[in-house]
């Protein structure tokens, strides 16, 4: 229905019906006196047209009268200077070339300009601070070419923001002379977000906060939001993580969908889980991680086998168990890819229960594994390998720097764990020979220092200290090369004979990530 103030404004001059066809001509009556037709609708009848139109012909099909005549060319104006309308070289009306205009992605800059990574590649264009104004870092922009800068690169002009991509902003909340703003804590956000006072919540000055975008930024106008979560002091503890977790969009709560389906999940292995998996619990394998390792993923064992060589069992968890092909766990994880390691806080990539537990090859409890057993010469050539499902028992949590001290002579195991020497022994042999056949083949190692932070009790940075390297962190990469080597196609086309022992053919930690060969017992 046309309001009493619309009406009373049409009612000064009979409006012609092709103006009123304007869908969106009630928003111009508001805030017109005398409403011409909007933009989105000199696009639409210039789309319909389907050839340029000269703009005195234009105005007089929309019925132009001679008093609007100056503020419809103003419009026209303003609309090539957006980049919405051209002029062609018979000074006609036409619609932007879309082979000209590019389309890319803002990446702010802190001093108030920014650029435009192109989706088709190329150089960047420049954005100059009146441009950025209409956007923030991360939006999804059409632009043309303008012209060049003082520099010689290219200049963008911005015809239409494709998505605006940033709805939670996480950053300082300030205020000053009764006005709220947000300072973003990523400095390419470059603007500040006006926030009202109704909306500021209990936020107080210099507390961090995350920000809900109500209103994007635009030409005239200033981002607005309003406080959704309030994180606390900037100084406080972990806040850093906080922060880091929202400034960089890292999901870490996982849905309630996700989380439904891993509580129905069991808190150990089934009896019916071990159908069509060999039983080798008998095995002494380990896993040795790091001493800060929550989760351990593979595990290993060695028996020497005189002059034929060694036996290497690789076990990896076996997620695809409890992770089926696009149900609700498998597309979170497929989401996330991979886990995020923060100083004392792990983001994982699937639920605790999975991540933690039953994926987790925990030391003295039963775990579903995907196995990679092989045979390798006293020259380190895989002889014979097989992947099969097994059932494993770690039978210890080991670390590297354990390890190495047991084989190096500068400490001796306990007695319960006095039994596992020889098979570390075989390792360190393993690894030697495997590492004598690396270095025959030319191969490269790459080396770099690691580095680890320590704490103090309030969860701040007290050092940060290299990671020496030993050769028990080179014991487990060598054996995952092996497997890996494998695993690989060249491995299967160079066998002598393959045969299939299960249809199961994926190796996961999300069942679209990647895959593994089919399990096969192949020998050459």
């Amino acid at each position: 229905m046309t309001s009493k103030k619309s009406r009373s404004r049409a009612s000064k001059h009979k409006i012609p019906a092709i103006r009123l066809a304007d869908p969106f001509y009630e928003r111009e009556t508001e805030r017109y006196e005398s409403p011409l037709p909007s933009r989105e609708y000199i696009l639409q009848l210039l789309t319909e047209a389907g050839c340029p139109l000269d703009a005195d012909a234009f105005a007089a099909q929309l019925e132009i009268t001679e008093a609007e005549r100056d503020l419809f060319q103003r419009r026209l104006g303003a609309m090539q200077r957006d980049g919405q309308l051209h002029l062609n070289r018979k000074r006609q009306l036409c619609l932007p070339d879309k082979l000209d205009l590019i389309k890319g992605r803002v990446e702010g800059h802190p001093d108030g300009f920014g650029f435009v990574v192109p989706e088709e590649g190329g150089d960047d264009l420049y954005l100059s601070p009146k441009e950025m104004h209409r956007v923030l870092h991360g939006d999804k922009v059409l632009v043309r070419v303008a012209g060049f800068d003082r520099r010689g690169r290219r200049e963008a002009k911005i015809v239409e923001v494709l998505e605006h991509v940033n709805q939670f902003v996480v950053g300082r909340y300030y205020l000053e002379g009764g006005v709220g703003f947000l300072i973003a804590e990523n400095r390419r956000i470059n603007q500040d977000i006006l926030v009202p006072a109704e909306h500021a919540g209990a936020a107080q000055p210099g507390q961090v906060v995350t920000v809900e975008i109500l209103t994007q930024p635009g030409a005239h106008n200033e981002a607005v939001g309003r406080v959704s979560e309030v994180l606390g002091s900037f100084t406080g503890p972990g806040m850093e993580i906080e922060i880091a977790l929202r400034k960089h969009d890292l999901p870490y709560v996982f849905p309630p969908e996700v989380e439904a389906q891993a509580s129905k999940l069991p808190g150990k292995v089934l009896k019916k889980d071990l159908a069509g998996r060999e039983d080798i619990r008998h095995l002494p394998l380990v896993t040795i991680d790091g001493e800060t390792a929550r989760d351990f993923d593979d595990a290993v064992y060695c028996e020497p086998l005189g002059r034929s060589g060694f036996r290497l069992v690789v076990a990896i968890a076996d997620v695809s168990h409890y992770v089926q092909p696009r149900d609700a766990l498998d597309s979170e994880g497929f989401n996330r890819g991979n886990s995020v390691y923060f100083p004392r806080r792990v983001i994982p990539m699937l639920p605790e229960v999975l991540s933690n537990g039953l994926c987790s090859l925990n030391p003295e409890v039963d775990r579903l594994s995907m196995v990679c057993d092989m045979r390798i010469t006293t020259a380190g050539a895989i002889k014979e390998y097989r992947f099969y499902p097994a059932v494993i028992h770690s039978h210890a949590r080991l670390t590297y720097n354990q390890v190495w001290d047991w084989l190096s002579g500068t400490a001796r195991p306990e007695k319960q764990q006095a039994a596992l020497m020889p098979h570390l022994e075989a390792l360190d042999k393993l690894f030697r020979t495997l590492l004598k056949a690396r270095a025959k083949r030319g191969a490269i190692d790459f080396g770099s220092t690691e580095t680890q932070i320590n704490f103090d009790d309030q969860g701040k940075i007290k050092e940060i200290v290299p990671v020496i390297r030993n050769d028990a962190h080179r014991i487990i990469e060598e054996c995952m090369l092996a497997a890996n080597v494998a695993s690989s196609p060249s491995s299967a086309s160079t066998s002598a004979a393959a045969t299939s022992r299960t249809p199961r053919t994926t190796l996961r930690c999300s069942t679209r990530s990647r895959t593994a060969p089919t399990m096969a017992c192949c020998r050459r």
